[in-house]
């Protein structure tokens, strides 16, 4: 097994800055949006996102949830590996909101599937977009695209895209690994 370096730290910040400026220029204020990080892996990802949207940039009415769709995913029960669940944590109402998805990579749409009924739970948003920070764009099995995107990776079925953050992995980084 060999892994390739794909984005380091420095380039991982230069794209979540680059990100969090399209969502300014979207979403201005961000008084009717609503930022969602699918668990597990999304919210880090948003975490970040959000943390430097408040600090760096001053938006101050930034709404932040974390959404778990383990019991919404179409290969729950059918794997021999038991999915754990995850918290949901969405203290805020998304009806009539925009509502932005982030996860950290897109690889066959079936998470985005699975969000998109899961936050029916929690009201109808006017609209949902997707933000991710890799997108696997030749691995897709569902017609989903990101709205944000920090990079594409064309990665063949048997490689994995593996991003590590600074407070889970102790890194910054984004790996191609070939089994």
């Amino acid at each position: 097994m060999s892994q390739k370096v794909l984005l380091n730290a420095t380039e991982v910040n230069i794209i979540l800055h680059r990100l969090a400026c399209q969502l300014i220029e979207n979403h201005n204020d961000f008084s009717n949006t609503v930022l969602i990080g699918l668990q597990p892996r999304g919210k880090y990802l948003a975490n970040r996102l959000a943390g430097m949207l408040k600090d760096e940039y001053k938006i101050k009415n930034l709404q932040l949830g974390h959404l778990d769709i383990t019991f919404y995913r179409d290969d729950f029960r059918r794997g021999e590996k038991t999915l754990e669940a995850n918290s949901t944590e969405i203290n805020v109402h998304v009806e009539d909101k925009k509502v932005v998805f982030i996860d950290d990579v897109l690889h066959t749409g079936r998470s985005i599937r699975a969000a998109l009924t899961a936050i029916q739970s929690f009201g109808r948003p006017t609209e949902i977009e997707l933000l991710t920070l890799i997108d696997r764009r030749f691995s897709r099995h569902l017609p989903i695209q990101p709205n944000y995107r920090g990079r594409q990776v064309d990665a063949i079925n048997n490689e994995k895209v593996k991003v590590n953050w600074l407070e889970n992995e102790g890194e910054d980084a984004v790996y191609l690994i070939q089994n």
